[in-house]
């Protein structure tokens, strides 16, 4: 069985210490929490042809109506090449 997220490019340099497949709302996601150069963070996967009617706004405002994303959290976000788009969030500076 293929899943939509098994081609999700990680980096060199990024451990991934956690993911599961999940939803947000009606959208199928996949959760990481990761470390890279002793920051630790989370993100949500989308593929992007399941959001490609949403602007970035509402891609950001889908991801902060998730609990798991805290309250006073930076969020960053971005399309790749691949063809997911990454949402991340709760960066901690683990040095």
């Amino acid at each position: 069985m293929c899943n939509k997220f098994d081609a999700v490019p990680i980096e060199v340099d990024t451990q991934i210490l956690f993911q599961l497949n999940a939803k947000l709302d009606d959208y199928d996601v996949l959760y990481q929490m990761w470390v890279w150069d002793g920051i630790t963070a989370e993100s949500f996967i989308f593929l992007s042809t399941d959001i490609a009617t949403l602007t970035d706004e509402e891609v950001k405002t889908l991801a902060k109506s998730s609990p798991m994303i805290k309250e006073d959290s930076e969020l960053t976000m971005s399309r790749n090449a691949e063809g997911y788009t990454f949402v991340n969030f709760n960066f901690k500076n683990e040095q």
